[in-house]
């Protein structure tokens, strides 16, 4: 098949530190190519692919300094991947909304992946005005809050196999927290089980600026305070098999309808248990005694952790490389693709009948 991957320009594919969606955009593109299809990826110049790139920025907008508003480069974005729309059999898009009153004029078969939360207000009255798009969600739970909409499926990440290495025998004797620093990923939770649980913690996390005044006021101070909590900051992807990997397990003490975590698949391919709260995607992911344990507050996740050294570590690479690898994934994302090319599906949405409806 030709297929476009469109991509957020935030960071480069893959990121060179954090960055959830254009990794897995990354992954799927590559794997798309070693399956034999022909994919062009729409994304930053400085991105790293075997397939046909157009850049369609210079270098991640996250990283560049000149860069002051990013709507621009995602209106640029659009115009060449519509300049080429016809060539493809299918038209992958990872960046929310953009497309869609474009994609109202032209005969095309698309799909969007959504990534991120979906419970926000103002997505509501978006979604019930475009509802027949395909749609696919990344977990069940990232579905809850959305009206009636055209799912084409649920696809779990995946990564894959020979990225990270599983580590059966940890040199480490402290919990890891990998992500962001951010109010819903509850750093400061994470800190209160460390201390609780008597184990050392390292943090390696980015700090966005939205994030900065959380950090100085809340988390820094945490840090600073408790002389077993050591910051790291951001990690990049060769670093993350020696951190996860020597840790004693990953503290995902989410606040917040978690659309997927990457990171407990990440922990769980290093064979590293996972002690998460019971927030969004995380009962999908987490088998309970199997690669980790789901929790439902700090109480828990202090007696989970003392658990953890029973939970045979190659069980937990082993629950990867079971529903969590990159092959999977695209082979899913591959069925929905020739669900849209079949004969019978529709060469376009139904046009705009000037009606809003939310149901």
């Amino acid at each position: 098949m030709k297929i476009a991957q469109i991509a957020p320009l935030a960071e480069r594919c893959p990121p060179s530190l954090y960055g959830g969606t254009e990794r897995i955009v990354s992954y799927l593109t590559e794997e798309l190519v070693r399956q034999g299809h022909e994919v062009t990826l729409f994304a930053s110049g400085d991105s790293a692919t075997l397939a046909e790139l157009v850049p369609c920025c210079d270098v991640a907008l996250r990283l560049d300094t000149h860069v002051r508003d990013p709507l621009p480069y995602y209106v640029m974005m659009l115009d060449r991947v519509m300049a080429r729309a016809s060539s493809f059999d299918v038209l992958h898009f990872h960046i929310d909304m953009m497309q869609y009153p474009l994609l109202r004029c032209m005969p095309v078969r698309a799909v969007t992946t959504l990534h991120g939360r979906l419970d926000l207000p103002d997505l509501l009255p978006f979604y019930a005005r475009f509802p027949h798009f395909p749609l696919v969600s990344v977990s069940t739970a990232q579905r809850a809050p959305m009206p009636p909409v055209n799912w084409a499926g649920t696809v779990h990440h995946g990564l894959p196999t020979n990225l990270l290495t599983c580590c059966a025998n940890p040199r480490g004797d402290y919990l890891a927290f990998l992500g962001r620093i951010s109010p819903e990923k509850r750093p400061d939770h994470a800190i209160a089980i460390a201390a609780r649980a008597g184990l050392p913690l390292k943090i390696a996390a980015k700090i966005d600026e939205v994030d900065r005044a959380y950090w100085e006021s809340t988390i820094r101070p945490l840090v600073a305070a408790h002389p077993n909590v050591e910051y790291l900051g951001e990690i990049d992807e060769h670093e993350k098999s020696a951190f996860l990997g020597n840790a004693l397990a990953l503290l995902f003490p989410i606040d917040w309808p978690e659309p997927f975590g990457l990171v407990m698949i990440e922990a769980m391919a290093c064979g590293t248990p996972v002690v998460a709260f019971a927030c969004g995607s995380v009962p999908e992911v987490i088998e309970a005694g199997v690669n980790g344990y789901i929790v439902r507050n700090v109480d828990e996740a202090v007696a989970a952790v003392h658990s953890v050294s029973t939970l045979p570590r190659a069980a937990v690479r082993a629950a990867f490389e079971a529903r969590f690898t990159v092959d999977r994934m695209t082979r899913e994302y591959v069925r929905i693709y020739r669900s849209l090319t079949e004969p019978g599906a529709a060469d376009a949405p139904e046009r705009d009948s000037g009606e809003l409806v939310l149901a």
